[in-house]
């Protein structure tokens, strides 16, 4: 080849410093040989973008296992080709516009370059590898994507496996499926993941202090350690809480408890005791005992011999508007228990009718929240149905003989029989032991006949403070045990409270 000069070379530094971007591009060329066929992409129907052709930059490489040809793209030979002739001879259409911004992680076009459209019949693939190593040379370098990039994803920890459907975690870099609530934190979806209050447990935190116990070997412990030894209450006594917070349970409106049974087996005993019960217990609330009795009740014996209020005078006076007026008419004793004595006169006796006891127990209930109502032993009296319309609870009292025992069962049978089956699922059977006689086998026969029907049976052993008769004095006189039978009593009525006072007093 003849030498040239380099005058006959155009001057590069007369070109315009910034010439405007060409449609066609460049390959390299064979001297006598036929240009390449374009390649195409994996789907094979329609050409290859202009990017993905070989280039000076990005020589194809060589098949596997064979030489280089010679005037191989290492020969500096170049053709120019238009790309408008380029898609004449290949028959490809026109070009696809892609949404600006698309990145192609294959893009293999130098930094500057303008994104290429493809062809609507060319899906988007990757580039095929190199089947024997990156080519030699210097590499171009890649363009960074023009859009969002996604975030990485959270590397497991060794060992750890997360099911598909598994919910988003706080450390994920993903936010939740409801999106973000903006900049300050989550949206309602994953408000759940930020409960703080229900896992901190005072339990957990505060040690718990023992209760200190107030009888026993447990109690001397505690003097003689001066209060450094405290084992806690015994079973017993946390047996005696529990019943007592049953007692002070939850009341709404006002409570009436009827006492029944035959004369002679203690029924005003055990309406004044657990009377005494209430009243000890439940100090917000005021309890009076009512003497229904109209064969001479001693109910105000036995609860305040001094009471000479009667239904009369309740009835008849109109100027009872506060507690204090009530208060003049009604006896009281240590307890707290209030007593509405019956009629003791023998001359001119007046007779006790239904209609004088709803005026005056309508008085009362203005005032007082439980009323235990001294009952006689005839059923069928008037003064007994008035009671038993307007009870919500009863209290059955039997001796441990057979004249008790039967009549106790006629009781119960006729509550049955005359459609009181609801207020007999709220009556508590009681065995009365008042002469202290009776024998073992004999009370848990009854305890056991009267049980099979529902019943709660809770037996009062004898006590020698109750024989005498007088003024009753539960707290101060009483044996434990006793104490402790008439504090089932109560419970076991106050086991109904909730249930009773929600519903209607006419559908109770």
């Amino acid at each position: 080849m003849p030498d040239r000069h380099s005058s006959d070379f155009p001057d590069d530094s007369a070109s315009p410093p910034n010439p405007e971007p060409s449609s066609e591009t460049t390959r390299p060329v064979t001297p006598n040989v036929a240009p390449p066929e374009p390649s195409f992409g994996a789907g094979g129907s329609g050409p290859a973008e202009p990017g993905w052709f070989s280039s000076p930059e990005s020589p194809s490489p060589p098949a596997p296992g064979t030489a280089p040809s010679p005037g191989s793209p290492g020969d500096n030979h170049t053709e120019v080709v238009h790309l408008a002739e380029l898609r004449s001879r290949t028959g490809a259409g026109p070009a696809r516009q892609m949404p600006p911004g698309s990145p192609r992680r294959w893009d293999s076009r130098p930094p500057g370059a303008q994104p290429q459209a493809s062809s609507p019949q060319q899906p988007e693939s990757a580039p095929p590898a190199y089947p024997s190593g990156p080519p030699s040379g210097p590499q171009p370098a890649q363009s960074p994507p023009s859009g969002p990039a996604a975030p990485p994803a959270r590397a497991e920890a060794p060992g750890e496996h997360r099911p598909a459907d598994a919910p988003p975690r706080w450390t994920d870099d993903q936010p939740p499926a409801g999106g973000w609530a903006g900049a300050g934190g989550w949206a309602e979806s994953g408000s759940a993941n930020w409960n703080y209050v229900d896992n901190i447990r005072s339990s957990e935190l505060v040690s718990t202090r023992k209760t200190p116990p107030e009888r026993g070997w447990r109690y001397f412990i505690l003097r003689a350690s001066y209060g450094l030894i405290n084992l806690g209450q015994s079973p017993d006594e946390r047996r005696q809480a529990e019943l007592e917070a049953k007692v002070c349970s939850l009341l709404r409106g006002h409570y009436k408890i009827g006492v029944l049974g035959k004369g002679g087996t203690g029924k005003t005993t055990i309406a004044a005791s657990v009377g005494s019960v209430f009243a000890k217990l439940r100090t917000d609330d005021r309890v009076v005992a009512v003497d229904a009795d109209t064969s001479f009740g001693k109910l105000g014996s036995r609860v305040d011999p001094k009471a000479s209020g009667s239904y009369w005078e309740l009835a008849a006076d109109r100027q009872l508007f506060t507690f204090a007026d009530v208060r003049a008419r009604v006896g009281s004793n240590a307890a707290g228990l209030f007593v509405l004595a019956g009629e003791q006169a023998t001359a001119r006796r007046r007779v006790l009718d239904a209609q004088i006891y709803r005026e005056a127990t309508a008085r009362l209930d203005n005032h007082f929240t439980m009323s235990i109502i001294d009952c006689g032993a005839t059923m069928d009296a008037q003064i007994t149905q008035a009671v038993l319309s307007d009870v919500d609870a009863l209290v059955v009292v039997s001796s441990p003989w057979l004249d008790g025992a039967s009549s106790a069962g006629q009781i119960l049978e006729w509550l049955a029989n005359y459609g009181y089956t609801g207020l007999l699922h709220r009556t508590v059977v009681v065995l009365n032991d008042s002469d202290g006689h009776a024998q073992k086998r004999t009370r848990e026969v009854l305890a056991d006949r009267f049980s099979s029907h529902g019943q709660k049976v809770i037996e009062l052993p004898f006590d020698d403070h109750l024989r005498p008769g007088g003024v009753i004095d539960v707290y101060n006189e009483l044996s434990a045990i006793t104490q402790r039978r008439l504090l089932e009593i109560a419970a076991t009525i106050a086991e109904h409270f909730a249930s009773t006072t929600d519903a209607p007093r006419e559908r109770r």
